[in-house]
């Protein structure tokens, strides 16, 4: 029986946070057993906004270390980098020729990374629709995504089903496949946002790579709501929901377990039991990553993952040429 496809990438800007963690990469490691996985370094998409290059290639290399640090395993996941395998920014042109300038401007994160700029690229504009081509460019079944990724798998499939009406069936139309707990991780500053790695303030987040005593530093400066309850309720008590949420997803224990091994203790024995739990499960991750990243084997990994994306994107592309009426060979 074939297996599902599944398709998710991450952009190797920033540190990568517990957020990212909790809501995707344990997804990505969850469902790599069981689906056709491939997951992408996005590094296409990461210099819609200026970056340096020496240290754009380090962080490419840092988050391959850190996919496989987490589980991810080369051997049942194709790993690979997005701009190694030129189908993605093929098909984006075409996609981009689909897609409508209405619908990219609604976009929340272009708003949102544009507000305040004298001027933006036109890649923040547009790349919604090379997102789009990164996932049905594998005929993906499913993208494993967490909440804030949910409006640009809308567009994706709304793309996808205009191609198809004009040209004839080309793509799947692709699920999201989110967590019912924990899609959206917020900031530990500020509970009304979520935890983000492009935060300029450090404090709003734990990084994957935070050592223990900054761990317990950041989460022992945590923002708390008022009355002194362990209690989950997002709308009167956001702030210690969200932290009730990171520590059930953390401990893999339910937050009614939680909420009863605290009836009657405060928010400092809560925080400082969770700083000890991300403590103790980050440790072999961090000392996996070293080991990874050291290793000197990453490039060789990418090198493979990118042989076998170029295999699985071909058809596809291929398809799509043929039904737009491109190229000067029609046989395809």
């Amino acid at each position: 029986m074939q297996k599902t496809r599944v398709f998710s990438g991450i952009q190797p800007t920033g540190q990568i946070t517990l957020g990212n963690y909790l809501g995707a990469l344990k997804q990505f490691v969850n469902v790599q057993h069981t689906s056709d996985a491939f997951y992408c370094v996005v590094d296409l998409h990461a210099i819609t906004v200026p970056q340096d290059p020496k240290q754009l290639r380090e962080r490419i290399l840092d988050l391959t270390s850190l996919y496989i640090a987490v589980g991810l395993d080369p051997t049942q996941s194709t790993l690979f980098v997005q701009s190694d395998v030129a189908e993605h920014s093929e098909l984006g042109w075409i996609l981009q020729c689909v897609a409508h300038m209405g619908e990219l401007s609604r976009m929340t994160q272009y708003k949102e990374k544009s507000d305040g700029k004298d001027s933006v690229t036109v890649g923040l504009f547009t790349y919604p629709t090379l997102m789009a081509a990164d996932i049905l460019l594998y005929q993906s079944s499913f993208v494993p995504v967490g909440d804030d990724q949910k409006q640009h798998l809308e567009l994706t499939r709304d793309i996808a089903e205009r191609f198809n009406a004009r040209f004839g069936k080309t793509f799947t139309l692709p699920e999201v496949l989110m967590l019912k707990q924990g899609a959206r991780i917020m900031s530990l500053d500020d509970p009304s946002n979520k935890m983000s790695k492009s935060n300029p303030n450090p404090q709003s987040r734990i990084e994957m790579l935070d050592p223990p005593d900054l761990i317990r530093k950041k989460m022992s400066r945590a923002v708390t709501d008022s009355d002194r309850e362990v209690r989950y309720d997002p709308k009167l008590k956001p702030a210690v929901s969200n932290l009730l949420t990171i520590y059930s997803l953390s401990a893999n224990k339910s937050i009614e377990e939680i909420e009863h091994d605290y009836q009657g203790k405060g928010y400092g024995d809560f925080k400082k039991d969770l700083a000890e739990i991300l403590v103790a499960m980050l440790d072999p991750i961090q000392k996996r990553y070293a080991e990874v990243r050291n290793s000197g084997e990453i490039e060789g990994i990418l090198a493979r993952g990118a042989e076998r994306a170029r295999i699985a994107a071909k058809p596809t592309l291929d398809l799509v040429k043929r039904q737009v009426g491109l190229g000067s060979t029609q046989h395809l």
